[in-house]
């Protein structure tokens, strides 16, 4: 906002309101619902004070009262999908509850495709990101590992899951601009492959495709990426 001051601040140390005046006519919990239907139904750009304002039926300078600046709208936006994450008993097996975590996270982030642009450290410690950071470390519980390195763990769960969604989504958001089907252009892209890695000049490639010709398990390989994480953090024999 124009000739505000810049002062480093946190949103969730500002009460939502003051003790003199009338009562707001909208909560947090309202203006981060309105920007996550904005985003969920026309993407992250095209959330802005302006759009949300005209969400909730309000004047744009109004929402300013509420939410400073556009980055503390983001942040109200990403606890408000966090408090989606489903927090259970913990098993005891912390690599199950673990991998349940990183699948929970995935189809999160399938919900909300917006939300891998916003993963940041910063947006992880508002009240939804911190019950869920301490319900994953409940489930670390067995593991014998110092805080620090059960912080790492679950920073780097969500970095593999981040970054997978990350490359699922842009493959789709690709496919759906195509003028022919997915299936189409993978068979072209396939057999120019295959004819590059018949020629000679890729020897590992074509070891590669020969022990495995595939088609690729996606899936699979979500789950061996956060198995593989996991495995870096288990205790050696």
């Amino acid at each position: 906002m124009a000739g505000r001051a810049a002062v480093p601040e946190v949103i969730w140390a500002r009460p939502e309101r003051t003790g003199r005046g009338p009562k707001p006519a909208y909560t947090r919990a309202d203006i981060a619902t309105a920007a996550v239907r904005i985003a969920d139904a026309r993407g992250l750009d095209a959330v802005s004070m302006r759009h949300v304002a005209a969400e909730l039926g309000c004047g744009t300078m109004s929402l300013y009262n509420y939410v400073p600046r556009k980055e503390d709208l983001h942040e109200l936006m990403v606890d408000a999908v966090s408090g989606e994450h489903e927090l259970w008993e913990p098993s005891g097996d912390w690599r199950g509850d673990m991998l349940r975590a990183g699948r929970q996270t995935r189809a999160l982030m399938h919900r909300h495709p917006w939300l891998p642009r916003l993963m940041s450290p910063v947006y992880g410690f508002s009240p939804n990101a911190l019950r869920y950071l301490e319900h994953c470390l409940a489930c670390l519980d067995p593991l014998d590992l110092s805080y620090g390195m059960k912080m790492q763990l679950v920073g780097m769960v969500n970095g593999v899951v981040t970054m997978y969604v990350s490359t699922e989504l842009a493959g789709a958001e690709r496919t759906r601009s195509l003028p022919w089907s997915e299936e189409e252009e993978n068979a072209v892209r396939i057999a120019y492959l295959g004819g590059q890695v018949a020629s000679g000049a890729y020897p590992r490639m074509a070891a590669a495709f020969a022990e495995d010709p595939g088609p690729i398990d996606m899936e699979a390989v979500f789950e061996s990426a956060l198995v593989r994480v996991l495995d870096a953090f288990a205790p050696r024999p």
